[in-house]
């Protein structure tokens, strides 16, 4: 348990996000901050409510401001306008390049030792923004993507199969959008190579759902966008810094020569502790998935480039 976790924005995915922090007790505090007034307030009080019943004693807390959030360990960064029906994340880039800047300015100013982890899309090029105004270094702004990503892979993937979710060990990387790198030749099932369990032709299927994961929901929605599993995502980034569990997740981390690419946020294995970013782990690929990084990380400078700051 730390002293205090933040959470910006309480939308759907803020919101959750924070109800399932205080439930796990990852910190004394949870403080959800939103400019909407009254909205924070009032979930955080309706969540604290919960907290006789769902047995926890983490005291949230909802605010318009910052100062109830000084000197917290983690910030969870999930401001920003939702995808909307035909809506791309790239759509999103302008306005929420202004929120998360706003955001990370505020966070510096009040809580310059935390460690950020960014909800907000456009995933990767929202890290940028938040590294650039911060000056926080890279072990502390990390981007979750790798694990909503690789949880919808592996959920389309059981679901298919039939068997537990539990026996399945995949990794998606990459950037957060249409050029995500579903690793084949590491998915497994139980350490059986997912190929003598199913055909190509129905992994190919199923990876490109994986693609489109996010925007499924949209459609379905009508009027929102994903938030339990991406919640759930943040949550379990939150739960190894907490814990210092040394997880290897996959997650949106700044490259500085790692698989080739620099100067660019892109969804790679890191171990995850206490401090943040452990490690960068530079595994092996096969010339297919070397050249979707690559084409992904280029996807992911193309908006980075234009975006203003």
């Amino acid at each position: 348990m730390v002293n205090k976790i933040t959470v910006v924005g309480a939308g759907n995915v803020g919101a959750t996000a924070a109800q399932r922090i205080a439930e796990k007790e990852l910190a004394r505090t949870v403080v959800l901050v939103d400019i909407a007034e009254g909205i924070p307030q009032g979930k955080g009080l309706d969540q604290w409510e919960s907290a006789p019943i769902e047995g926890f004693d983490t005291r949230v807390i909802g605010t318009n401001g910052y100062a109830e959030t000084a000197n917290s360990d983690i910030v969870v960064i999930t401001a920003g306008i939702a995808r909307k029906p035909g809506m791309s994340r790239d759509d999103l880039l302008n306005t929420n390049a202004g929120i998360v800047k706003s955001v990370s300015e505020q966070v510096a100013k009040t809580s310059p030792n935390a460690i950020l982890i960014i909800v907000s899309n456009p995933l990767d090029v929202m890290c940028y923004v938040a590294k650039q105004v911060t000056g926080f270094p890279r072990e502390r702004v990390i981007g979750m993507a790798g694990v909503l990503d690789s949880a919808r892979y592996r959920s389309f993937l059981a679901e298919a199969l039939d068997v537990s979710v539990h026996d399945i060990q995949a990794m998606v990387l990459g950037g957060h959008g249409d050029t995500m790198v579903p690793l084949i030749s590491y998915t497994t099932v139980s350490g059986i190579p997912i190929l003598q369990l199913m055909k190509k032709e129905a992994l190919d299927a199923i990876v490109d759902r994986a693609r489109n994961g996010g925007a499924e929901i949209v459609k379905l929605l009508k009027t929102g966008s994903a938030y339990y599993a991406p919640s759930s995502g943040a949550v379990q980034m939150v739960e190894a810094i907490v814990k210092d569990q040394k997880r290897i997740l996959p997650c949106s981390a700044w490259l500085t020569g790692e698989y080739g690419q620099k100067d660019v946020y892109l969804g790679v294995p890191v171990k995850l502790g206490r401090k943040g970013i452990e490690q960068i782990l530079e595994i092996s690929l096969t010339a297919d998935e070397k050249a979707a990084l690559a084409k992904s990380a280029d996807a992911v400078r193309e908006p980075m480039s234009v975006v203003k700051l």
